[in-house]
């Protein structure tokens, strides 16, 4: 597996448009974001700067460069050369995406740590990383049931733009809006629990026995993810 992710990493920093998506795209936006800190705090809060810059780099650093390395390793065969080796299944596939998950991590940490420093940091920590590694485990199963769809990597800028655009606007309406209102679909759609749990960690005024539950709607889309991409994941490209 560790070969494999070695291998791949060597890959990332090589390919110029995972570098521009991965990187250069989220680091921008959540910059951005940071330096005009004040002006979103009052469009809604800190919480909710925090719950965007996550699913800036959930969606794009890591959603959808999961799905262009799945889609490009089948494309040119690596995929099914791999499965003769004596790697398993899920070995190949971690080994794949254990790069860029683990650049995904350090880039919202330290992005994270940037707002704090200029901002003021989070109520509660603990809450903060269960809501970070749920977004990236459910944005890494949507990555692989995605990956099932596209063809090819000029198909996934296509496949990946409803999950990538989608996430980021359920986290801006909720981080803006709140669940005051229409709290179970909020709630329900992919992101939504996700971003209220981190509004509740940066935030505070919570109790964290009710912050918890939030995490179950995020897990559950991983399971509705691994399920559809136990069904639609191909090793070979279509004939």
């Amino acid at each position: 597996m560790f070969s494999i992710a070695l291998g791949e990493l060597i890959q990332i920093f090589r390919n110029r448009l995972v570098l521009v998506t991965s990187f250069l795209m989220p680091v921008a936006v959540s910059a951005y974001f940071i330096y005009q800190h004040e002006t979103f705090a009052d469009l809604g809060s800190l919480g909710y700067i925090a719950a965007v810059v996550m699913f800036t780099v959930g969606a794009f650093g890591l959603y959808t460069t999961t799905v262009t390395t799945l889609a490009s390793r089948r494309q040119n065969l690596f995929l099914k050369r791999l499965r003769s080796t004596p790697a398993s299944d899920a070995g190949i596939l971690s080994g794949l995406m254990l790069p860029v998950t683990v650049l995904a991590l350090v880039q919202v940490t330290a992005i994270l740590i940037v707002l704090a420093a200029v901002a003021g940091g989070p109520t509660n920590v603990p809450l903060l990383v269960a809501a970070v590694l749920s977004t990236v485990i459910m944005m890494l199963g949507l990555g692989l049931a995605t990956a099932g769809l596209t063809n090819s990597p000029e198909h996934a800028q296509v496949t990946t733009l409803p999950v990538s655009l989608g996430a980021i606007a359920v986290a801006s309406w909720v981080g803006i809006t709140g669940t005051e209102e229409l709290t179970l679909l909020k709630r329900l759609l992919p992101g939504g629990s996700a971003t209220e749990l981190v509004l509740n960690a940066w935030n505070g005024g919570v109790p964290v026995a009710d912050s918890l539950p939030l995490l179950l709607p995020t897990l559950s889309w991983v399971v509705v993810a691994v399920a559809l991409a136990s069904r639609l994941f191909r090793w070979e490209p279509r004939r």
